[in-house]
């Protein structure tokens, strides 16, 4: 399963849909190469460099054939491989390399053990939908300002000071939305995500020297999160940063819709990635006017109240244009 003796090559897929208004990832509980007990695994299989012509044949092969699920729309996103980012290599195990993937799928139910979870399940603080999660002030604030006033240096401390005041919106320019992965790497290094006293703890049982080992700081918050596998939440972090992103420049969206939706359909999704709200006629118009959807003559007929027109994607603007996104604001007010 590896390309030497000493490093073991997987590729990661976080494989996202939206139901019902809920984006979701799609998890396995248990895995070769998952320590029991870590919680829920992103879908993984190795990547044999005789075998596979590419990385992305590879990808697409293994996750049909553990989940079932043709995926449509993917994209590399980053190479994990810190050292020790698996337990086992502290004793003795292989160099564990990552590439990590998106997937953008319709939600269908998958074979075995595998499950769809809500991404915010995960994230709580970025779903900002029904306003400023109340996680943010009354948790997370209040414990980073503890661990900024726990830096050994004054530099150190202005560095954490900054890093906490642009990521979680204490800035004039307010909360940016795409800044997941760094919000998540902040609270993993203050110790506020149930991964960090993990993986510290393994570290210092493998090491014998658990006093120096294990990292001071904010007693554990189960509220910032449901744990994940390895450091598999830093991976769907990533992903949903670059998801919200692209909404900017890429038609994303369209890839986790049926082929007729409508309009509300379309702005719902949209939300729901993004983790804000927006306004109606403002959405419509944008979505309309920038030609990115067209109208089918039908209508929806099973929703409540009058029937609303049902629309497709328009896929010749991906041949006009360079950039035909949704214009979701990668920002919004603290």
């Amino acid at each position: 399963m590896s390309n030497s003796s000493d490093t073991l090559i997987l590729l990661n897929a976080v494989i996202l849909a939206v139901t019902s208004e809920v984006p979701r990832f799609l998890v396995t509980t248990h895995g070769d190469h998952v320590p029991q007990g870590s919680g829920p695994a992103l879908p993984y299989g190795p990547f044999e460099p005789s075998h596979h012509r590419t990385l992305e044949i590879a990808l697409r092969g293994w996750v049909e054939e553990q989940t079932g699920l043709p995926i449509g729309y993917v994209e590399q996103l980053y190479t994990f491989g810190d050292r020790y980012r698996d337990p086992r290599e502290l004793a003795g195990g292989p160099r564990v390399v990552s590439v990590g993937y998106l997937a953008l799928i319709r939600e269908a139910t998958p074979p075995g053990d595998a499950e769809w979870l809500d991404c915010y399940d995960f994230l709580p603080w970025e779903d900002w939908r029904g306003g400023r999660p109340d996680i943010i002030d009354s948790i997370i604030i209040p414990a980073l300002e503890r661990w900024i006033e726990t830096a050994p240096t004054e530099n150190e401390k202005s560095v954490r000071r900054e890093r906490v005041s642009i990521a979680y919106g204490a800035v004039e320019a307010g909360w940016d939305s795409t800044l997941v992965l760094e919000r998540y790497e902040i609270l993993y290094e203050a110790g506020l995500v149930q991964e960090a006293d993990r993986d510290h703890f393994a570290r210092a049982t493998e090491t014998g020297n658990r006093a120096q080992d294990v990292k001071s700081g904010p007693p554990l918050r189960a509220a910032t999160g449901m744990m994940a596998a390895l450091d598999h939440r830093r991976m769907m972090a990533t992903a949903l940063g670059r998801v919200r992103g692209k909404l900017q420049y890429r038609p994303v969206v369209f890839e986790l819709l049926p082929d007729n939706f409508t309009l509300l359909q379309l702005q719902r999704v949209a939300e729901s990635l993004a983790g804000i709200d927006l306004h109606k006629q403002n959405f419509r118009r944008l979505v309309v006017n920038n030609r990115l959807v067209v109208a089918t003559g039908k209508f929806d007929r099973q929703s409540a109240g009058r029937p609303a027109e049902l629309f497709r994607f328009r896929r010749d603007v991906l041949r006009e244009r360079p950039a035909p996104g949704v214009g979701i604001p990668t920002r919004s007010a603290s």
